[in-house]
């Protein structure tokens, strides 16, 4: 039995990825270890499977393809910046998600029936796009002004007409991503 780990994700659109990398670029003048997203990968993810058995690729896309049937495409602004947990414990430095509400209805409507397959309902879903991870907490300060200073940054928006299933094969210079199946809305 083969196995490969995947998630559900939407893409960045190709224009609002050079907006984004200036604000890493911002980041990067900061002396800290921080390990930014490459801009390919670059994405919101609706739904981290793991490890899924290949078998049950089928059903998967089975369920994903009756929920996204009932929606249509949308439109999201990026918008705003912030940190997971918090500003004052960094680990995730994140672009937010402004006019969220469809992305959030789509997500439960999947989870739903992630759920019904056996996989963990989703506790809290934050729509988000994670751009950098902060491996220590060197120049922390520095990163959380940085992060104060973008609170309100607004990169543009973006319609959203499909949502992909990918794989990501994890090696020492990073995830590599690879789209499985993608849905139309």
């Amino acid at each position: 039995m083969s196995q490969l780990r995947a998630f559900l994700a939407i893409d960045i659109d190709e224009d609002l990825k050079a907006k984004i990398y200036r604000i890493i670029k911002e980041f990067g003048q900061i002396d800290a270890n921080i390990k930014y997203v490459e801009l390919e990968n670059l994405h919101l993810t609706l739904k981290f499977f793991g490890d899924i058995d290949t078998e049950g690729l089928d059903v998967l896309s089975s369920k994903i393809s009756d929920v996204v049937s009932n929606f249509d495409s949308f439109n999201v602004k990026i918008k705003g910046c912030g940190a997971f947990p918090n500003t004052n414990r960094i680990k995730v430095i994140w672009l937010g998600i402004d006019e969220d509400e469809t992305v959030k209805r789509l997500h439960d409507e999947l989870d739903k029936e992630f759920v019904k397959l056996g996989f963990d309902k989703d506790k809290k879903f934050s729509t988000h796009l994670t751009v950098g991870r902060m491996r220590s907490g060197k120049n922390k300060d520095k990163v959380k002004s940085k992060i104060e200073e973008f609170s309100e940054v607004e990169i543009g928006e973006m319609a959203v007409e499909r949502i992909i299933l990918k794989k990501s094969t994890l090696t020492p210079q990073g995830p590599i991503y690879e789209d499985l199946e993608v849905f139309e809305l």
